[in-house]
């Protein structure tokens, strides 16, 4: 990497940058700013993670406290304990009263009322044998034996699907959906491409519709040589009549999904980084879509976003029969580092399994010699157990799966969000949307009201700006002058604020990325300054120019 000491404002090195992802990019942000900041009293702020700076502790106490009394049940039943701690495994019989009694001694502490509370929903509300329950939670904790089944244990997914339920808006709707536990929502997507491809639902050459802005991997992914797909994109950067950005997706974009040659679609909802979910507008088209023109097409959407938005609806159950939803307990938990995630797959039909049984057959023939290993009638695999076996190249299908803590932990914070879900939505909203005003607090521009907005993170537009503030003649000067890193660059070094670049988003050549997640509101107030700061720079550059 060009050492940038001297002279960061350095065209050719910023365009050379541009070919890299945002996310690397920040590396260079961050060295900046920081070295900055070591040179004078400021703060280095780094606004350019996703990673929240909060975290969800009762179900982590409970998590805990779960592990201490899967120890004393291994204790418990040893029929000889070493000095090293060598101990059988546990025993099912009889675990739930020992487990209640457990609870009963530690009544006082957070992490046994957690636990009371999510033991008697599973046993009381959703028919959950105490015993066979409580079992696989003390199985599961320690992490003794492989995950049975490989895609998702028992209660974990029956636990984790009601809390889909009502995190993507599903309201009554009775729909029953299998889940495939995963290393956050980005393995999933990973699998995801994977199993399309060894299936033959996509093939090289294949069109595959990105909504965009969107997540840079997911940018990066399809045009990867292995899949070699035909990628059209469906854009929200369009401004309305007064400048502004609503970040939806206008009836011509939407309409390029009505080729039937667009096999599958990928999405973020909401999206990343305008943080803005589909309006009830833009759902209606891509039903009408579905509905008329593309039956059959593939729809695969990551709504991690989406519990920071009130009453959120999810394609999950807009377009049941034609969608793959990824969720990744990683932002609304603060579990980043936990890596844990769910896939949910309609259980009845689906276009997926349907589009599996009208390939031809030859192709028919090649699946089931790939697994063979795993079934008598490799052809009724189902597409969602197919992902599990790709996701271990089929062979290790027996070791396939979440590892069984890491399931444990996300049917608590499931149970947890799903019983509090009228307190803690609206705490969690609330302080990302305090965040959000205070950064444009004090850039001077206007932060419209808008009810399909998360504020997980912000897309700022500087060319609306400019223009907005110091006319065309000033936007144009701008953008014939200096490349769009020229901005985020500057704000690093001189400013010591990291913003990604929104353009490796494929958001506006002239947008910034900011985080309201990992930062608290003084530093917003901050950043905001910052920005303008900058922009204004650029004015007085334009005029000593003009002079």
């Amino acid at each position: 990497m060009k050492d940038t000491t001297n002279n960061p404002e350095d065209k050719k090195f910023e365009k050379a940058l541009e070919n890299m992802s945002p996310f690397e990019i920040k590396s260079t942000l961050i060295s900046l700013a920081e070295k900055d900041a070591r040179r004078s009293t400021a703060t280095f702020l780094n606004a350019g993670r996703g990673n929240p700076n909060w975290l969800l502790s009762y179900p982590r106490k409970a998590f805990f406290m779960l592990g201490e009394f899967a120890m004393h049940e291994a204790d418990h039943g040893a029929a000889y304990y070493e000095p090293l701690g060598i101990v059988p495994s546990p025993t099912e019989e009889g675990v739930a009263k020992r487990f209640e009694e457990f609870i009963d001694a530690h009544k006082d502490e957070t992490g046994a009322k957690v636990l009371r509370h999510f033991y008697t929903h599973a046993v009381n509300d959703l028919g959950a044998d105490p015993d066979d329950f409580v079992f696989e939670l003390v199985d599961g904790i320690l992490g003794d034996h492989y995950p049975t089944p490989p895609r998702i244990l028992k209660y974990t997914e029956l636990i984790t699907r009601e809390y889909l339920r009502w995190a993507m808006g599903g309201g009554d709707d009775k729909t029953v959906y299998d889940l495939f536990a995963t290393e956050g929502s980005t393995a999933g997507m990973c699998y995801a491409f994977n199993s399309l491809q060894q299936n033959f639902l996509l093939n090289p050459g294949d069109k595959i519709a990105l909504f965009t802005p969107c997540f840079t991997p997911y940018l990066e992914i399809p045009r990867l040589k292995e899949f070699g797909l035909d990628v059209v994109e469906v854009s929200a950067n369009r401004v309305d009549r007064d400048g502004y950005h609503d970040w939806q997706y206008p009836k011509e974009e939407i309409d390029k999904l009505r080729d039937p040659s667009v096999k599958a679609v990928c999405i973020t909802n909401p999206s990343n980084p305008p943080s803005v979910c589909f309006s009830p507008e833009v759902l209606d088209m891509l039903v009408d879509v579905v509905k008329k023109d593309n039956p059959n097409l593939m729809v695969i959407t990551d709504d991690v976003y989406g519990t920071f938005i009130k009453d959120f609806r999810s394609l999950m159950y807009v377009l049941p029969y034609n969608t793959l939803c990824l969720y990744s307990f990683s932002k609304y938990f603060g579990a980043t580092g936990w890596r844990v995630a769910a896939m949910a797959l309609r259980s009845e039909s689906n276009v997926f399994d349907d589009r599996l049984a009208t390939l031809p057959e030859e192709k028919k023939v090649l699946l089931d010699k790939r697994y063979e290993s795993l079934a008598l009638e490799p052809r009724k695999i189902r597409f969602i157990d197919r992902l599990v076996a790709d996701s271990r190249l089929v062979g290790l299908n027996h070791t396939a799966g979440l590892s069984t803590p890491q399931q444990v932990q996300m049917a608590l914070f499931a149970a947890f969000a799903f019983l509090h879900r009228k307190e803690l939505q609206p705490q969690l909203i609330g302080m990302i949307h305090r965040r959000l005003d205070d950064l444009w607090s004090t850039t001077g521009f206007t932060l419209l009201p808008d009810p399909e907005r998360a504020g997980y993170y912000s897309e700022i537009d500087l060319m609306v700006w400019a223009r907005k503030f110091y006319g065309d003649d000033f936007a144009a000067y701008l953008d014939k002058n200096y490349e769009p890193l020229d901005f985020v660059i500057r704000l690093a070094d001189e400013t010591d604020v990291v913003l990604l670049n929104g353009d490796g988003f494929d958001g506006p050549r002239w947008s910034v990325r900011a985080s309201l997640a990992n930062l608290d509101e003084d530093a917003y107030l901050k950043i905001g300054t910052a920005i303008r700061r900058i922009l204004d720079q650029y004015h007085d550059e334009y005029l000593a120019a003009k002079k």
